[in-house]
């Protein structure tokens, strides 16, 4: 079946399920072990309302959704193809992207893999909503690059907050909360962690929704012009606050570790 023969909504679909002491289990799961990131799809689920559904309709019924459909792009694939943007100047999002994904030791596919251990592709709900939510998972690693946010623990949990305000998941702003709570716990910082926060869901809020663009016409961009179209500012919170964990002598890599331990 094509994707433009599925159905808006499949009947099994849930549009309502807050569940936040299930995403309050998972999250001290995820504390545990930072790269389970299983969990966090556990938590968006448990937390997932009705407006991150209404931006799935509203998405898919718009020109841009309907024209998304028709050409039906595997973005996973197409994001790990690395070849295809050799042509790329050195200042593209794609150069960006491979050169983060290659220091990190990621792929595309790999989050997608992640994704199939909370729940196997065959036992979701087969439908159009369903494609929107995976569209938002394929781009999380670009909203790294566009963004500037790291992937130590308060750039993942800024990251978050940049985030819901693209796609109003509460059980990302929850992640975003209680992951600077938990840093703010481990490495008593005098860093203002929750400004960070704060500031991502405001850049998110003023940003051009990242998962709506047409990503291989992104991938191309300089990555400057990307950010000036998009209207992507400056993480400046976030990185003063890296600036003070490292006088203190905490470094980045030092806070998944933290949060591991103190579990």
């Amino acid at each position: 079946m094509s994707l433009t023969e599925l159905p808006l909504v499949a009947p099994e679909r849930r549009t309502s399920r807050f569940r936040p002491l299930k995403a309050l289990h998972h999250f001290r799961k995820l504390v545990a072990d930072k790269e389970d990131t299983e969990q966090v799809f556990h938590i968006i689920e448990a937390m997932k309302g009705k407006a991150s559904h209404r931006q799935a309709w509203d998405f898919i019924a718009s020109p841009q959704g309907q024209r998304f459909l028709v050409e039906a792009v595997d973005i996973p694939a197409m994001l790990d193809d690395h070849a295809r943007w050799a042509d790329c100047g050195p200042n593209s999002v794609a150069a960006h992207y491979i050169a983060f994904m290659k220091r990190e030791g990621l792929s595309a596919a790999g989050l997608v893999a992640e994704s199939n251990k909370w729940q196997p592709a065959h036992e979701r709900p087969q439908d159009l909503t369903q494609w929107y939510f995976d569209r938002l998972r394929d781009t999380h690693d670009l909203f790294h690059v566009l963004t500037g946010y790291g992937r130590d623990a308060l750039g993942e949990a800024s990251l978050l907050a940049f985030s819901y305000q693209q796609n109003h998941n509460a059980g990302i702003l929850f992640i975003a909360y209680a992951g600077a709570r938990q840093i703010k716990k481990v490495t008593r910082t005098a860093a203002p962690l929750f400004d960070a926060i704060r500031e991502g869901r405001a850049l998110g809020r003023a940003a051009a929704k990242i998962a709506h663009q047409d990503i291989a016409a992104l991938m191309a961009e300089d990555i400057d012009a990307a950010r000036t179209r998009l209207n992507i500012g400056k993480p400046l919170a976030y990185h003063e606050c890296l600036r003070i964990l490292e006088s203190e002598g905490i470094l980045s890599e030092q806070l998944a570790l933290g949060s591991a331990q103190a579990a």
